[in-house]
């Protein structure tokens, strides 16, 4: 029964999600594991470029895949002709692939998975399978979109998200430094957790942000970052809609990385498994070392890119 009076929870906020029509999951791998599923995919081609949360789930649910490289403008380095059942998993990193290079890799291979985590302001295209991560983007503690006509036949479950907003209310009211192990166990956490349906608690909270707020603020700033940094900046980029990050690539990623933490600026390194995984002369290793994906979302203003660019620029050696 439902429980009548008592104290008060979380009021249910306004209910305008960005992607009220599509699959609402709990965590993008988890999305991708609705489409192995429901596909009947039985291997999957994914890239070097990658964070190994995806290579352990398909060694967990049994699926075959292997690996292939990108470009210097993050595009897949991919000739093969895919066998029934195969697919193509793309990850449009930093956004840097169009619509129109979509619609192009659709053209040239029709089993396509694109992962949209690090571009969650650019809409699917019609026949592609695409999946959007909401706490790459947002304060929230997890959930995933999933753009599909694929149906699943089983009945899944509603996740629950009380246990994982811990690192979200602690930053609310206080430092970042202070709840990072947080963040790190839930994370972690998150990675095995079973495939279910988006929590109502983050849907909840989907419902209410300003998303054209965070995607004017966000395309502001990365177009001051790359008014200022472009000349420097080895990488050809082109302007996302409402950008995950601004990718620099610089000299010695690491060092500056760690330097920085001292001025509380924080640049994470997204994927350190291909640090391990692919050799020091790749692409993949280069950039997973030495981009920095500079903040530039919601949460800042122009002044606070001002202030980034300064200390960037006190140490700064960029690539040739």
């Amino acid at each position: 029964m439902k429980e009548i009076g008592g104290y008060f929870g979380l009021e249910d906020l306004i209910r305008n999600e960005f992607y009220s029509d599509l699959l609402a999951l709990n965590s993008g791998s988890n999305a991708l594991l609705y489409l192995l599923k429901a596909r009947q995919i039985k291997k999957l081609h994914i890239p070097y470029y990658l964070c190994d949360c995806i290579s352990i789930l398909l060694d967990k649910q049994g699926f075959e895949y292997d690996y292939y490289y990108v470009d210097a403008q993050f595009q897949p380095i991919f000739d093969k002709q895919l066998a029934e059942g195969e697919y193509l998993y793309v990850v449009n990193l930093y956004g840097q692939i169009t619509e129109e290079k979509t619609r192009a890799l659709k053209e040239r291979y029709s089993q396509l998975i694109l992962d949209h985590s690090q571009a969650f302001f650019q809409k699917p295209i019609e026949g592609v399978d695409t999946i959007y991560s909401c706490r790459k983007f947002f304060g929230v503690p997890d959930g995933a979109y999933l753009a599909t006509d694929a149906v699943l036949s089983e009945e899944l479950e509603q996740d629950i998200s009380k246990e994982r907003m811990t690192h979200v209310l602690g930053r609310a009211e206080g430092k970042a430094s202070d709840y990072y192990a947080d963040f790190i166990a839930i994370n972690d956490g998150l990675a095995v957790a079973p495939l279910r349906t988006m929590s109502k608690l983050t849907s909840n909270l989907m419902g209410a942000v300003d998303y054209e707020r965070a995607r004017q603020l966000r395309n502001e700033n990365y177009a001051y970052l790359n008014e200022q940094l472009a000349s420097e900046n080895p990488l050809l980029l082109t302007l996302p809609d409402g950008a995950f990050a601004y990718p620099l690539l610089v000299e010695d990623g690491p060092a500056i990385r760690k330097s920085l933490v001292q001025d509380k600026i924080y640049i994470p390194l997204l994927w350190p498994n291909v640090l391990a995984d692919c050799p020091e002369d790749s692409i993949e290793y280069q950039y997973a070392a030495n981009i920095l994906p500079l903040p530039c979302d919601q949460r800042y203003t122009i002044e606070d890119m001002q202030y980034l660019i300064k200390m960037l620029k006190s140490q700064l050696v960029y690539k040739e």
